[in-house]
């Protein structure tokens, strides 16, 4: 085999656009349906001196829940989207090199303060995918956030979620 012919194989393989467009469809129902019942909790009918505060929410909620239906029943018995594929798995895994970590900077800001976290994610970004060599990856990592503190806590004394090491010198 040629390397074109790897390259057209390997984009056919991945998450279909039928997969995709169910599992959208699925969550965009289910935040109808949260809309829906939170609106009908507030109040979704109407009083004697007008709507009451779910009355246009529970609306909005019952067109999304119809709307994402329609696109999961469209999705799931048609074989309009069938033949597509949406993200091929080379494409896909690209993403996920990029999304996990920074899901894993967004929680770790809660346990070790935005300050740390962004010092490990730039580091760890700069190695795995600029493939820096150290001797720019330490002081970058470190003078970043560094500057951030000095920017945000010192000069414009505007609180960022601080950690452990911040409450050690006093912050």
């Amino acid at each position: 085999m040629h390397d074109n012919e790897h390259a057209d194989e390997g984009s056919r393989r991945g998450v279909s656009t039928k997969a995709v467009e169910m599992v959208v469809a699925a969550i965009i129902f289910g935040l109808g349906l949260v809309v829906v019942f939170d609106s009908r909790r507030v109040g979704a009918g109407w009083a004697d001196d007008g709507p009451q505060a779910g009355y246009f929410p529970f609306y909005i909620g019952l067109i999304l829940c119809a709307a994402s239906a329609w696109t999961l029943l469209r999705a799931a018995f048609s074989d309009h989207a069938a033949g597509g594929v949406f993200v091929s798995r080379k494409k896909l895994r690209l993403v996920m090199s990029v999304f996990i970590p920074s899901l894993i900077y967004v929680i770790a800001i809660y346990f070790i303060g935005i300050y740390v976290s962004s010092a490990v994610f730039i580091g760890a970004f700069m190695y795995w995918h600029g493939r820096f060599p150290w001797i720019k990856i330490i002081p970058v990592s470190l003078l970043v956030p560094v500057s951030m503190f000095l920017l945000f806590e010192v000069w414009f004394l505007v609180p960022l979620p601080k950690g452990p090491l911040e409450a050690l010198i006093g912050y």
